[in-house]
């Protein structure tokens, strides 16, 4: 049982919570004329007093009764004026990385939306730096109020064999991973293909994760709900946020694993999925809500976890039930339920005060009894993390580029070629095989912008060797180039583009500033992003890379792409584990045969 998640551990205070509830000791804290959201009994129950001490709830005041035994000369009383009490808000499953903030500006970003528990699968970071990088994140997350709970990752890299990370975690840092303090399971298991084969080196991270009685998370994209899903669960399989239709999430539920409806900057699942809940026809308490990716834009314009809320009562889901989702339902699943995911005696006093059960306008954030934020605005401050310098230094490509090192050559020196295309879309990271007529000359494949044909290259960037992938990519419709070593998940460079010398600069602003978001039109760098942590991660406060990326918006518009969040979509270019064409620093691959084909077409 986890218990080290709270200002103290219950055996640790139970007495005083015990004295504070019959009113012989004072509490910290008590909130009053509240409308608690029950999520045991999911009802809500009008005019209630919370009562806090030692960091957990003390008294619950009902049917009238109120906690005014409870205050005292130093009780810090809060009038919540009949807005709505719920637990704090738990975000399933998330990569902090993509939010693209340093994990504790992540925790001033999200904690005044309500959020005060996120799941986080750091495959990210670990991809391009390993389990110290993932060390150094958990003591940056660690300086602040948000409850930062660790996946280790289990696919690093996603796929071994089919692309090249900087690190490399098996089975025996996963299970040295088990005893962290911030442990709470096993990333997303991606390597579904090598679950169904009964893989050795892949279930023994599974294994290594159930010995220690901790949760194991998962990703299964496949069709197949029957056998195929049936035995990825039957692994251990707890969770999975890979549904794409109705049917997949109450497929998933029957057999007793949580759905987590995913609805991020890119990935925006959760209007297609919601009809499995909206229907009221099955017990939704194996469905969770996730955010999975979720950039420093669209938290700061949109929100988090509340805003997933939003959309969820909008698409028909109870607004009780969503509550649930996002609270009692997600701490079960990791089984913390009797630590949070409820407003009850002895439980972590972690709560959001909000006016709406259509809004969600969060106007206070408590975690561990104290306020995190109010109004909109984090109640806290950190220093500048001193970052060590291996996270720094991790653009390792050994040259600079040219515009002949984004040729894509072919066997045929002039003429038509027929060629596969990733065909990328709006909304979802789901890519589809489209087939175009492209023209060869002197042995060169050219693009077509007309047909809106970019070439798509991903570079080896963490070990300098020289490994090259190439394809062609559609979806986009940009004149000039685009480069990113936030690209799905070794983070090596990828560079998308019509012509090869804005390709190269691209690439090249990239390596000089030690990774990045770039826009380039015509010799011309249009916005940068610089990500110099691991490529990755920003060192600045959240509204200055949230100005950064409104700038890489405006350059991707002025460049002809009208996609939402189109770097985040972009960046999945190279994930090799979601169908169905990808490119990595090995090739284009095609994942539902799970081989590298060429680029072009027999």
């Amino acid at each position: 049982m986890i218990n080290r998640f709270c200002t103290s551990a219950l055996w640790e205070c139970n007495k005083t919570l015990i004295a504070v509830a019959q009113g012989n000791l004072p509490a910290d804290l008590v909130v009053r004329h509240a409308r608690l959201i029950s999520t045991p009994t999911r009802e809500v129950v009008d005019d209630v007093d919370i009562a806090i001490a030692c960091g957990r709830i003390a008294y619950v005041g009902l049917d009238g009764n109120t906690a005014e035994h409870c205050v005292g000369t130093g009780t810090q009383v809060i009038d919540a004026r009949g807005r709505y009490a719920a637990p704090g808000f738990i975000d399933s499953h998330i990569h902090l990385e993509s939010s693209m903030l340093t994990p504790s500006e992540f925790a001033r970003s999200v904690l005044p939306h309500g959020t005060s528990a996120v799941m986080w699968d750091p495959h990210e970071i670990a991809n391009v730096a390993g389990l110290a990088a993932v060390r150094e994140m958990a003591r940056d997350a660690q300086r602040t109020p948000l409850k930062t709970f660790i996946t280790t990752p289990s696919c690093v890299p996603s796929v071994k064999g089919y692309e090249d990370a900087g690190a490399v975690v098996d089975a025996g840092d996963i299970a040295a991973s088990m005893s962290w303090e911030s442990t709470a399971g096993l990333g997303e298991m991606m390597n579904f293909g090598g679950v169904l084969r009964g893989d050795d080196e892949v279930l023994a991270e599974v294994n290594a994760t159930l010995r220690a009685g901790l949760e194991v998370t998962g990703h299964y994209p496949a069709p197949d709900i029957d056998r195929g899903l049936n035995a990825y669960i039957a692994a251990g399989i707890t969770a999975d946020h890979e549904s794409a239709t109705p049917d997949d999430v109450v497929a998933r539920m029957r057999l007793g694993c949580y759905a987590q409806l995913r609805q991020g900057s890119a990935e925006q699942d959760l209007p297609a999925l919601a009809e499995a809940i909206a229907g009221g026809t099955v017990d939704p308490r194996f469905a969770t809500l996730s955010s999975d990716d979720r950039d420093a834009q669209t938290l700061a314009a949109a929100g988090h976890v509340d805003a997933i809320l939003r959309l969820a009562v909008a698409c028909g889901i109870d607004p009780l039930v969503a509550v649930q989702m996002a609270t009692i339902n997600a701490a079960t699943c990791f089984h913390l339920e009797h630590e949070m995911g409820s407003i009850a005696p002895g439980k972590c006093a972690d709560l959001v005060l909000f006016g709406s059960l259509e809004d969600f306008d969060v106007s206070l954030t408590v975690v561990d009894g104290a306020v995190a934020a109010q109004d909109g605005t984090p109640c806290f401050e950190v220093e500048p993390y001193q970052w060590p310098s291996y996270v720094s230094n991790t653009m390792n490509v050994g040259k600079s580029f040219a515009a002949e090192d984004f040729r894509i050559t072919t066997e045929h020196a002039d003429g038509p070629v027929q060629v596969r295309v990733i065909a990328a879309q709006e909304g979802t990271i789901l890519t589809e095989q489209r087939e175009a007529t492209l023209q060869a000359r002197s042995g060169e494949l050219l693009v077509d912008g007309a047909q809106d044909v970019l070439k798509l290259c991903v570079f080896e960037r963490h070990h300098a060797s020289g490994m090259r992938g190439a394809g062609f990519v559609s979806g986009f419709h940009v004149h000039g180039a685009l480069a990113q070593t936030v690209a799905h998940d070794a983070h090596n460079l990828l560079v998308a583009g019509d012509n090869d010398e804005d390709m190269a600069l691209a690439a090249n602003t990239l390596v000089s500033c030690g990774g990045g978001i770039v826009a380039v039109e015509d010799g011309e760098v249009l916005a940068l992003l610089e990500l110099p942590i691991c490529g990755l991660l920003s060192p600045m406060r959240d509204e200055d890379v949230v100005q950064c990326i409104a700038e890489l918006d405006c350059a991707w518009r002025k460049m002809g792409c009208t996609m939402p969040s189109a770097f985040m979509t972009m960046a999945f270019m190279s994930l090799p584990v979601i169908p169905k064409l990808r490119v990595t620093n090995r090739g284009l691959f095609d994942v539902d045969s799970f081989a590298f084909v060429s680029p072009e077409l027999p």
